[in-house]
């Protein structure tokens, strides 16, 4: 999909970590999968900034793909709302 990325350090893995540069305004788009309870327990601190600074956020390799597949789409058909898209279906 041409979107450059690249794996970033975890919070336990030593700095720069991901919440530093997510603190920079380094991130746009994150995919994190846990394994471990050190890494469940980071991933609450990666959220939290995330969130704060209204950062795209995924915790499934299959979330990602679906995220990328979207953009490829971006700028095409219109945006509606639930209500809009309700009526029509009862239209």
């Amino acid at each position: 999909h041409g979107v450059p990325c690249e794996r970033i350090n975890k919070v336990l893995e030593g700095r720069p970590h991901i919440v530093d540069l997510i603190k920079n305004g380094e991130i746009v788009f994150i995919v994190n999968t846990t394994e471990g309870k050190q890494a469940i327990a980071d991933s609450f601190s990666i959220r939290r900034e995330a969130l704060q600074l209204r950062i795209t956020y995924s915790t499934t390799i299959a979330g990602a793909r679906a995220l990328l597949h979207s953009l490829d789409f971006r700028g095409q058909g219109e945006v509606l709302s639930l209500q809009e898209l309700h009526q029509e279906l009862h239209a």
